[in-house]
């Protein structure tokens, strides 16, 4: 029971420091890593130890799905080469980087630990970043960037894990003979997020209620993640594929009623378990820091802080000789600029957060339990990457906004403009819907003048953004309104304009981010006409 209410309090402060976050222009995950660092140093607080392999499930699946279900295809083909490099290029010498000072440091290691810390500190937690960026208004594309990355980075540092605890446990060393382990892995994966992803869709069109609905999405979400597990797959990269498989159709076959509801769900669910890794990893710390003696402190602190200095400077350096390389072999070529701005790459160099991946993959190493070998130097380990978590949100989640501020990087208005070109191509579909579909009574003509009304505001407030240079808009910021009409009527004009906006985010026209901002309208609206209609005649609806 003591467990619970402190549970349940740890929760309640983590809501209070994240309204506080968001007061001080800060990473909510930066507050609630220092919390968890006080945790460990209370006394008289429980000690709980975390299933290992319950870990990476219940912390990464959920929140790597969610974000993945927003990703936008067509953003990522278009900077895929950042994406990639950051993915692959940087994590990789961050592995290398980090276990080289970690061996220079504790020479007693084994190259098959130190390279699992290197995996485990490697990937960063975008999330942290664009929750300060987002507020600020950076370039559409450094968003872009740091979003994919923070797909892929987990698969591959992950898979390097996998690899280096596999190697601990056999007693060998890592070598070219993982590289065909690697290539089936991930093959294997994007198959099975395809295949999976078929099969929930059909499944969850199926279901007609909410609550039935969002536990089917979670239950499907731990099933992939298992499954893949099982297989001796990517939980990661199958959850990834499986996610924007699944976005591309969901949206045309699940109802707004049980859209709406689910993604704010989705939305409270993930801040919960980043909540609560912070407050396992500080209730596991308190068990090794109660072994701790000063020396102890000392070469353990030491340790944290080298490690912590290689993390930054490997992806620092990575997205400077990155971009610098790019940027000379294009002015040598005189190609159209494609690579990141110095400014943009000093900002995409910073935002190197480390998260709820970080934790999870941590929390994961065993135990020592039910026969199962400790692994070597976990008690560092753990130390040591709760330290480089807090380190870098601390130090740059917290000098993010006067960072941003300094270089000056300004909002290219890509996905405002794309929202209000969006709006008026689904007002014009839906009108003309709405006018040839029967209907002569007054509602019917009611409703065809609404359409009319809004479109003509949908395309002053496109014309308006289009002549200025900040983007700044008068009146409401949605056209949308709740027209009442005959509920045959209805549902044609609001099933052409779904159909016009996902043929625009099938083409390319617009991106994820302006079709989510308009379908959530769409949906509000529709919710909005059923419940008029339900109470204009109960009949119909």
């Amino acid at each position: 029971m003591l467990v619970f209410e402190i549970v349940i309090g740890l929760l309640l402060g983590g809501a209070g420091l994240a309204a506080l976050s968001r007061r001080l222009g800060t990473p909510y995950p930066a507050l609630v890593a220092l919390a968890g660092a006080v945790l460990a140093l209370v006394p008289g607080s429980p000690e709980l130890v975390l299933d290992p392999e319950l870990a990476l499930t219940l912390f990464v699946a959920p929140v790597l799905l969610d974000a993945a279900f927003d990703a936008s295809p067509r953003d990522l083909r278009a900077n895929w080469r950042p994406v990639a490099g950051l993915a692959l290029g940087a994590v990789v010498l961050t592995v290398i980087a980090v276990a080289v000072a970690v061996r220079w440091m504790v020479p007693g290691m084994p190259w098959a630990a130190a390279i699992a810390l290197g995996a485990i500190v490697a990937p960063p937690d975008a999330a942290a970043a664009t929750a300060v960026l987002k507020q600020l208004k950076p370039p559409h594309r450094l968003l872009v960037i740091l979003e994919g990355e923070s797909l892929f980075n987990d698969a591959s540092a992950l898979l390097i894990y996998r690899l280096a605890l596999g190697t601990m446990a056999a007693g060998g060393v890592l070598g070219w003979s993982a590289v065909p382990t690697l290539l089936i892995v991930t093959v294997g994966s994007v198959l099975l997020g395809v295949v999976l992803s078929w099969v929930s869709l059909r499944i969850n069109f199926l279901v007609e209620d909410v609550s039935t609905a969002v536990i089917t999405q979670f239950g499907s979400t731990f099933a992939v993640w298992i499954l893949a597990e099982r297989l001796h797959l990517s939980g990661i990269l199958t959850t990834v594929i499986y996610a924007m498989t699944i976005s591309r159709t969901a949206s045309t076959m699940t109802p707004a009623r049980i859209r709406i509801p689910s993604y704010a769900v989705w939305e409270v669910a993930t801040f919960v378990l980043n909540v609560l890794a912070f407050v396992l990893v500080g209730f596991q710390l308190k068990t090794i820091v109660a072994r701790f003696d000063r020396e102890t402190w000392l070469e353990y602190g030491a340790i944290a802080g080298v490690v912590t200095g290689a993390a930054i400077l490997a992806r620092f350096a990575w997205v400077m000789g990155a971009g610098a390389f790019t940027r000379w072999r294009q002015r040598k070529s005189k190609a159209t600029p494609v690579t990141l701005s110095s400014g943009a790459a000093v900002l995409v160099g910073w935002c190197g957060m480390r998260g709820i991946v970080t934790l999870a993959a941590a929390l994961a190493l065993p135990t020592g339990h039910d026969g199962v070998a400790a692994f070597p130097y976990r008690d560092l380990i753990l130390f040591t990457s709760f330290s480089v978590v807090l380190g870098t949100l601390v130090v740059q989640g917290m000098t993010l906004r006067p960072l941003m501020t300094r270089l000056k990087l300004e909002d290219d208005d890509e996905v405002d403009h794309e929202v209000r070109f969006a709006r008026v191509e689904t007002l014009r579909a839906g009108l003309e819907a709405a006018q040839e579909a029967p209907g002569t009574t007054e509602m019917a003509t009611l409703v065809r003048r609404r359409y009319e009304l809004q479109l003509r505001r949908a395309r002053q407030l496109l014309d308006e953004h289009s002549l200025s240079s900040t983007g700044t808009q008068a009146g409401p910021s949605s056209p949308w309104g709740p027209p009442t009409a005959d509920a045959d009527m209805v549902r044609s004009a609001m099933a052409a304009g779904r159909k016009r906006l996902a043929d625009l985010r099938a083409d390319g026209t617009i991106g994820d981010a302006a079709f989510q901002q308009v379908e959530q309208e769409l949906d509000w609206s529709e919710l909005d006409l059923q419940q008029i209609l339900r109470s204009e005649s109960p009949g119909q609806g």
